[in-house]
């Protein structure tokens, strides 16, 4: 998998679907096919400005011309596929409605202010495609998903599950001469939309009736089927030692999210460090040793009392209930944990 922030598929994720198969397609086809196409499609504020070609200010950011920004822009979308699970396609569709319409004053603006300000004039072409709402993302991307350390470089350096969405969207921002534009008018709508500046949630936001007729006519043609089983584990495998293998994972993950904190704990019990205590017994449940066919002699503990209030947060993230109350007791109540637990696997 490319990154932590999210399970792998397009579960639950429409929007996000159709965002990756038609704008790429599209992309593809003007490039290898039509190339005296392209001209339709070119963000030309100049032509917006001096001949009210206003029409490109929808044609001219919805297809990358360029295939890198197609690639860059295509793995960004699927990362942040995990904002329309969490609040749902409408929720996450009016993200990107206000951020894309907004970004277009902010484009205006900051050619206008370089112009006035420097005396330099800017190209006639920015970069096209659907750019901006992808950089907006990165606010809520900053401001939610949690950070979960996964190795140490150079001292003081770390590696976390976001490291490389941050170094794929570097890539996207020094890929054009003019792509700074596009990418500075992105985050400040995003701040704006995130941040309910102005109230333009609720002026800028999909209709339900909208949504209803969409979830009806195209839902049904970039709608994902859940999946029915985990992965491969080996032969003759169980979703209980899944499961268990699963449990694992987030046991290590725990231990190098916490490693500060155990250190400080080393100090002060003189060198012995209470693992139980730090990290509750995630293996203390029924395990079956498939080998012989005879249940662990040790019993399981009486399972951790759940807030009722964290499970139904997670389960308005799209989760069973089932799995929110494992992922919980496993974290000890931590609802961060909890929950990039659950959007990894």
């Amino acid at each position: 998998m490319f990154t932590s922030t999210g399970s792998s598929g397009l579960y639950k994720a429409p929007v996000s679907k159709c965002l990756l198969l038609v704008p790429s397609a599209l992309s593809l086809l003007l490039a290898l096919v039509l190339p005296h196409c392209q001209r339709f499609f070119v963000y030309d504020l100049q032509a917006v400005k001096d001949d009210f070609q206003i029409w490109r200010l929808i044609s001219g950011r919805i297809i990358c011309l360029d295939l890198k920004d197609t690639f860059c822009s295509s793995l960004l979308i699927y990362n942040f596929r995990i904002f329309e699970r969490r609040y749902g396609s409408r929720k996450f569709a009016s993200f990107l409605l206000g951020s894309w319409v907004l970004s277009v004053v902010g484009d205006f603006i900051l050619v206008e202010a370089v112009r006035y300000s420097f005396g330099v004039t800017m190209a006639r072409n920015l970069p096209s495609g659907f750019l901006a709402p992808v950089f907006a993302l990165f606010v809520p991307f900053y401001c939610s998903i949690p950070r979960v350390q996964v190795a140490h470089i150079l001292g003081p350096l770390s590696i976390t599950n976001k490291t490389l969405i941050y170094i794929l969207g570097l890539q996207l921002f020094t890929s054009g001469s003019y792509i700074w534009i596009v990418a500075i008018s992105g985050l400040a709508s995003g701040i704006c939309y995130n941040s309910r500046m102005l109230q333009v949630h609720r002026v800028l936001y999909v209709p339900s009736w909208m949504a209803k007729f969409c979830a009806w006519t195209l839902e049904p043609l970039f709608s994902s089927s859940e999946p029915t089983s985990e992965a491969r584990v080996g032969m003759g495998a169980t979703v209980d030692i899944q499961r268990q293998q699963r449990m694992e994972l987030l046991d290590r993950q725990l231990m190098l999210s916490q490693f500060a904190q155990v250190r400080r704990q080393r100090q002060q019990q003189g060198g012995m460090i209470n693992w139980d205590r730090l990290f509750p017994p995630l293996r203390q449940r029924r395990n079956v040793n498939y080998q012989d066919g005879r249940q662990a002699e040790q019993p399981a503990s009486p399972p951790l009392e759940v807030p009722e209030e964290q499970v139904a947060r997670l389960m308005e993230m799209g989760f069973s209930r089932g799995d929110a109350l494992e992922a919980l007791r496993a974290s000890n109540n931590d609802l961060n944990v909890a929950t990039h637990f659950l959007l990894q696997h």
